[in-house]
């Protein structure tokens, strides 16, 4: 599951894929299975499936990462977040804070997936520029914590890209990226960390009435009740 926001969506590169087109193709060079998982679509790659969002902060990624990975269920999370929080001067104190918490809030709705954490890439945007330093050097911290309680956490450094292949990247600068993913995917395949994918949620259905089996509210507490709903696509029929 690719995660963040613009940068993981594509914007800027030729292709509308940003790094995972380019990460695609190296990982089946590799001779992995593959199935990029999310809610959106995007770019012109043979598998376009991503969780990236144009503009999303910290905060805005995590209110979508539970479904999501819930729905889901990947053995491997790229993660690039934090660009927008930045940009902005969104509560830029607390940023790293935000990142500690997605990070624990991933691994805990995909237990068995392995989550790479990259450091943001350099930025032609002032704003962004005097707080991105010290967000990077956070980022090691918050991997080694993660590691430290036993979760398939680590840091991707990103530092290879200069101001010619930003602010969003170009298509240099999302080779770049893809090379950095690649990295980050084989060292950690070394370390015997990706699993095979959990299987994941699907829909009760009856082929006579067109119902499901549902849940109201999403309840997931013992001896919820369920019932007999319309059918849809939401987290409390999956």
């Amino acid at each position: 599951m690719p995660l963040g926001d613009s940068i993981t969506w594509g914007v800027g590169s030729s292709a509308g894929s940003g790094y995972r087109g380019p990460l695609w193709n190296k990982l089946a060079a590799d001779g992995h299975p593959l199935d990029f998982v999310g809610t959106v679509r995007g770019g012109s790659m043979s598998d376009p499936d991503n969780e990236g969002h144009s503009g999303y902060r910290i905060d805005q990624i995590a209110a979508l990462a539970d479904a999501s990975l819930t729905r889901y269920r990947p053995n491997v999370v790229t993660l690039e977040i934090g660009t927008n929080d930045l940009n902005e001067s969104y509560q830029v104190s607390t940023a790293t804070d935000r990142l500690r918490s997605l990070v624990d809030r991933i691994t805990a709705a995909a237990p068995d997936a392995t989550v790479l954490v990259a450091s943001l890439v350099v930025s032609t945007s002032g704003s962004e520029e005097q707080y991105r330093p010290a967000y990077n050097r956070a980022i090691p911290q918050i991997v080694s914590e993660a590691q430290a309680a036993g979760k398939h956490v680590a840091h991707v450094d990103m530092s290879g890209l200069t101001t010619a292949d930003t602010l969003h990247p170009n298509d240099a600068g999302y080779q770049k990226m893809a090379d950095a993913f690649h990295r980050g995917i084989q060292a950690a395949d070394g370390a015997g960390w990706p699993r095979n994918p959990a299987p994941a949620p699907a829909r009760l259905s009856s082929g006579i009435a067109g119902k499901c089996l549902d849940v109201n509210g999403a309840g997931t507490a013992d001896g919820t009740a369920v019932q007999i709903w319309g059918c849809g696509d939401t987290a409390n029929q999956l």
